[in-house]
């Protein structure tokens, strides 16, 4: 294949192809080696036609005049006419060629605006490889999920550990700790992103903390032994790493961390500097000789060491425990959030670069999660929530019963499982006002009304995520003690449901209200929709047992009442 084809076979531009032919002085495009197809006037040429040009100006008889006899001069070339507009919808006639210095111009700029955004487009590339590198990975295994799901519910454990290694932090006491979660939150956000829940967990908290499989450096596995103990040591102690947390928390609470992000000291001095300082508020003046926080009453703005200070004294707070203290680092980091979502942080570049690098620097996350892509999708997702539907709260707790000397809590059995039921569940701890509102009309107006005979009814009992066997106990129970007999096991539901749920009909409403009372279902359990057909060939609701089911013949009437301490982050608090 000559030359000219090899081009054309690797999609080179034909305008690349133009030669300037040295006897006519014209830019020839040549695309085989055969004659030119296409000519642009050379300079010669063009001198040519505008000598020519200039005598027919001069010399040329008028229009219907004949020659002058004598003269040999040659006739007035015909000028091509002017192309006329293309209508719509036709294809026009190529432009002409520019040539000389026109064409020169033309091909620098191009060629420049090419290279300007090939440079562009490495130096972003590399500037992401480069915080990809800031970002420090640990491998949890089991313990998390194995990738970042941007259209379900998630649940992230934030982590922030009392090392004191980095630049400054020798001085904060401890300084041999090997790490310890000293500050634990667990992050859920709700799948429709309307709201999420902060749930600090107390590191003094007595704990049952699992046997916990670690990866070591050359790559291989050891399990460390199980303890009851503080929260704190879920991490650092005996080499735990954030997966034996994220197992103590699932423990706990019986909810999963999909994903845990974890940070030192350094993190809150790099994070409150990146976004030119965090506003916060005191009741009353604080000076505090052990975390030297020092603070004039009112609002104040800190950064670096002084945001430090703030997060860490105990002494300047309530009943100076740590209790007290994890209301105060809640204001703190619902301020953070604030002024990383302004349209101030937002709009600067300057601030947004300063603050990926702090972010990526000062964190540690779960593999799944290391690139930047992927924790830049995890910012667009929490952006979603409004602040004043994201809560935080604390896991209950009360004295230890075990101790004279009261320094460590143990989890409130009372109150608390309520709260972990509604994070599993998805339930919102603030007012989304026109879902609930709507949800109360619908709810008021499904348990109302005539209720169906029992031998009327018709149902099918699916297993959407209860314990094995749950649809056949279920059907025993109906037909044995509320004599619904026209009911049937339909087996295992396509997908596991959250809440247990109540298909039927329009016209099949006042049945579902007689089973809903058998059952001990709420109205939010009820769904109207489509019957399906049973064995028989009748059409019959459809009953799915999700993960709330508790057994057969146990109510199911919605979540208890939360009774938890809560704000949110749209508040401006004061600490006291």
């Amino acid at each position: 294949m000559d030359a000219q084809g090899r081009r054309r076979a690797d999609n080179i531009d034909p305008a690349d192809q133009w030669v300037l032919n040295p006897d006519t002085g014209e830019y020839e495009l040549r695309l085989n080696n055969s004659a030119p197809q296409s000519t642009v006037p050379g300079p010669r040429r063009a001198a040519r036609r505008a000598e020519g040009a200039a005598r027919s100006r001069t010399d040329a008889p008028g229009r219907d005049a004949p020659e002058a006899p004598g003269r040999d001069v040659p006739a007035p070339r015909r000028r091509r006419a002017v192309p006329e507009e293309p209508a719509p919808g036709r294809r026009g006639r190529r432009p002409a060629k520019k040539t000389g210095k026109g064409k020169k111009v033309l091909k620098w700029t191009g060629g420049g605006m090419a290279l300007v955004l090939v440079v562009v487009g490495a130096a972003g590339y590399l500037y992401l490889k480069h915080l990809e590198g800031n970002v420090d990975t640990t491998d949890v295994g089991t313990a998390g999920a194995s990738h970042f799901r941007k259209d379900e519910a998630f649940n992230m454990l934030l982590i922030g550990t009392d090392k004191r290694t980095g630049e400054g932090n020798e001085g904060y006491g401890d300084k041999g700790s090997s790490g310890h979660a000293d500050t634990t939150l667990l992050l859920h956000v709700a799948k429709d992103r309307s709201n999420a829940t902060v749930m600090s967990i107390p590191r003094d908290m007595i704990v049952d903390i699992p046997d916990c499989e670690t990866k070591q450096e050359d790559g291989s596995f050891e399990t460390i032994p199980g303890i009851h103990d503080r929260f704190g040591y879920s991490l650092g102690v005996s080499g735990r790493d954030a997966g034996c947390t994220m197992r103590t928390v699932q423990e706990l609470t019986g909810i999963k961390p999909d994903h845990f992000v974890m940070a030192d000291f350094n993190a809150i001095k790099t994070l409150t500097a990146a976004v030119d300082g965090v506003d916060v508020c005191v009741e009353k003046a604080v000076n505090d000789p052990d975390s030297h926080l020092k603070l004039p009453a009112g609002p104040s703005k800190v950064e670096g060491e002084q945001a430090l200070a703030f997060v860490r004294t105990r002494h300047s707070w309530g009943n100076q425990g740590d209790l007290d203290r994890i209301k105060v680092q809640q204001q703190f980091l619902a301020s953070l959030m604030r002024k990383m979502s302004s349209s101030d942080t937002l709009t600067s570049p300057t601030k947004l670069i300063k603050l990926a690098e702090a972010a990526t620097d000062a964190l540690t996350v779960d593999k799944a999660i290391g690139k930047v892509g992927t924790l830049k999708d995890i910012a667009l997702e929490l952006k979603k929530v409004p602040p004043k539907n994201i809560a935080f709260a604390t896991v209950p707790v009360r004295d230890n019963p075990a101790e004279t000397v009261k320094v460590t809590v143990v989890v409130d059995e009372t109150k608390a499982p309520p709260i972990f039921d509604a994070i599993k569940n998805d339930v919102s701890f603030t007012e989304v006002k026109q879902k609930q509102q709507k949800e109360k009309a619908a709810v008021a107006a499904r348990l109302k009304g005539t209720k169906a005979p029992a031998s009327e009814v018709r149902v099918q009992v699916l297993n959407g995520g209860a314990a094995d066997g749950s649809a056949q106990k279920t059907l025993n129970w109906l037909q044995l003690n509320e004599s619904i007999t026209k009911s049937e096991n339909g087996g295992n539901a396509p997908a596991e449901l959250a809440r247990t749920t109540l298909e039927y009909a329009p016209d099949q409403a006042a049945q579902a209200r007689t089973l809903a009372a058998a059952m001990g279902l709420s109205g939010a359990a009820m769904k109207p929709g489509e019957s399906v057909t049973n064995s028989q060939g009748l059409p019959t609701m459809t009953l799915t047992l999700g993960k709330d089911f508790k057994g057969a013949g146990i109510p199911l009437t919605g979540p208890a009442k939360i009774d938890v301490d809560k704000s949110t982050a749209d508040k401006v608090q004061c600490a006291g």
